[in-house]
């Protein structure tokens, strides 16, 4: 029996007991005492009970955390994997669908964003999906105003990647002006992108990628979404080839 499971049987016996032990007296306040110093005393000596307790605790939030997920997945499949306000690269049919939100300002999307074209390239099975969650401040939700607004006037996706990648590999602070400038640099219609900017689509895009992030428990970027996985960190390519090599199965 491991220290965790002897402190525990012990910790159960006690309470029994003192259940069934007279609520007041000299005799039950005694026998009450002598238990708490056994296992008070168990635990002096096996100090490691408590850390398999707190690891075990650790442990049975994250299988919990990880049914949730699971089960918002599946809840929320259509917005998930085919919204009309997403951006879709890679395999438009692809068996494995891949999911990032990401923001224009987090330096680990940044640094993410390689992994996420190595994956791309090594795997043309693969469709992926670009949300914009935009949860580092003002400048951007400027920048995602304007992403979106590029995704409108780029059906295929060629220049939104463009684009995505130009703010991603950017070093400095993403806003609207940067953003723009980025965009007129690739030769878009920037009197259109001004307008869409405005449009009723950028609200419902925003506010559906929103609602995603915080039923699935994407509290930071970048977030990713790989069959019934949430992984939220950029933790690498071999961990995301992992997830999708998974799925498959």
């Amino acid at each position: 029996m491991s220290p965790l499971a002897r402190a525990v049987a012990l910790a159960s016996t006690a309470l029994v007991l003192c259940a069934a032990l007279p609520a007041r007296g000299q005799e039950g306040d005694a026998k009450r005492s002598d238990f708490e110093r056994m296992l008070k005393d168990y635990l002096a000596d096996h100090p490691e009970a408590i850390q398999e307790a707190l690891d075990a605790l650790a442990a049975k939030k994250a299988a919990a955390k990880a049914a949730q997920q699971k089960a918002a997945i599946r809840a929320n499949a259509a917005a998930l994997f085919a919204s009309p306000h997403q951006v879709i690269l890679g395999n438009r049919t692809g068996d494995v669908t891949l999911v990032e939100f990401f923001d224009y300002n987090c330096g680990y999307c940044k640094r993410a964003l390689a992994d996420l074209l190595e994956v791309m390239k090594s795997d043309p099975k693969l469709k992926v999906v670009l949300k914009e969650f935009p949860i580092l401040g003002p400048g951007s939700v400027e920048a995602a105003r304007v992403a979106i607004a590029v995704r409108m006037q780029d059906a295929g996706g060629a220049r939104y990647l463009e684009f995505h990648r130009k703010l991603l590999e950017s070093r400095g602070h993403n806003d609207k002006a940067t953003a723009l400038a980025v965009a007129a640099e690739l030769g878009l219609d920037m009197a259109r992108l001004e307008r869409d900017m405005a449009s009723e689509e950028v609200d419902k895009s925003l506010k559906e990628t929103t609602r995603l992030g915080e039923v699935l428990g994407i509290n930071g970027t970048p977030g990713y979404v790989v069959g019934p996985s949430v992984i939220v960190g950029a933790r690498g390519q071999q961990l995301l080839k992992e997830k999708i090599a998974s799925a498959r199965s």
